[in-house]
């Protein structure tokens, strides 16, 4: 997945790059090998014109309960220098995002991946669980155990759960409330979805809308909501997403039911007006539309909705 080339590391500010870049490696490679088909997209975006990829995000979900909401993995990659960029507030799903911007770090013209490429953003999601039902309430304060969000971080790279595997019927239940909470409960500090960074592309897939062809050419299910292609009020942040692959998942109760897993995003950053006369080699990441939209945002979160065979 790339070598570490970190030759530049002392401009990174906040402890070892070395060490968060491992630890986004880490989470990446968990994230690929529980979503085949993001894997599979994975590897043919990179297999066309031996692209070289970069991330725009990376997007986790989280129970706001004591200590286990948003702050439980804010808190270590603040350490590492990032940022609260922004926020969105969904009040009839029960949910806040804060956004987090990377540290300002040394990128080759040439870097590329999590090995010597731009950090990600960060889209981490939390589900206001004092918000719903008491029975609701009740199913997922059952699972959390105190203090255990301090191993979130430790939590997304190996892909396992900081509480015990739900029974099927504290599944269905929640799901038939929240579809967040559902999926939170069965996957827990997974990585939801990964967003490439469509702007830094070099070939074909510079353009989100050649991107959408292929993926439709090769048969993979897009969102729809909204339109596959998503455009911002202000027409400058485009953004298209996989529906999330179904897997099989045994409960503690040894049933085993078909459920939502994650998806892959496309993400690109139009250049900003003032700066649309700017030779393309002279234009950087701080040219281009910077944070998200409400409305795409709206929209992708049903990547990962729940359906019938639930």
């Amino acid at each position: 997945m790339g070598s570490f080339d970190l030759s530049y590391a002392s401009s990174f500010k906040g402890g070892s790059e070395t060490f968060l870049r491992n630890v986004f490696e880490n989470i990446l490679k968990t994230y690929l090998r529980k979503n085949p088909t993001a894997k599979t997209i994975w590897e043919l975006v990179q297999s066309v014109d031996n692209e070289k990829i970069c991330y725009d995000h990376f997007t986790f979900q989280t129970f706001k309960v004591e200590g286990y909401g948003i702050e439980s993995l804010s808190s270590f990659f603040m350490d590492y220098g990032y940022k609260v960029e922004g926020g969105l507030d969904f009040p009839t799903k029960k949910l806040r995002v804060l956004t987090f911007s990377p540290p300002d770090i040394y990128v080759p013209d040439d870097g590329h991946g999590l090995g010597n490429g731009p950090l990600p953003r960060l889209v981490i999601a939390e589900l206001f669980v004092d918000e719903l039902s008491p029975e609701s309430q009740e199913i997922i304060r059952k699972y959390l155990k105190p203090k255990g969000g301090k191993q979130a971080v430790l939590s997304s790279t190996l892909g396992s759960l900081i509480w015990e595997k739900p029974t099927s019927t504290d599944f269905q239940q929640l799901a038939k409330e929240s579809d967040f909470a559902a999926w939170v409960l069965v996957h827990g500090y997974m990585m939801n979805h990964l967003a490439f960074s469509v702007d830094r592309l070099k070939h074909q897939f510079s353009d989100i809308k050649c991107i959408k062809e292929y993926l439709e050419e090769k048969g993979f299910e897009l969102n729809n909501d909204g339109g596959i292609l998503k455009v911002s009020q202000d027409g400058l942040l485009l953004q298209v997403s996989s529906i999330s692959e179904k897997i099989a998942f045994e409960f503690a109760d040894g049933v085993t039911e078909t459920i939502p897993a994650s998806y892959i995003e496309f993400t690109q950053r139009l250049v900003l007006p003032e700066f649309k006369d700017l030779p393309h080699n002279q234009i950087k990441e701080f040219h281009r539309r910077d944070g998200f939209d409400l409305g795409n945002a709206k929209n992708i979160l049903e990547s990962a909705r729940f359906t019938s065979d639930v």
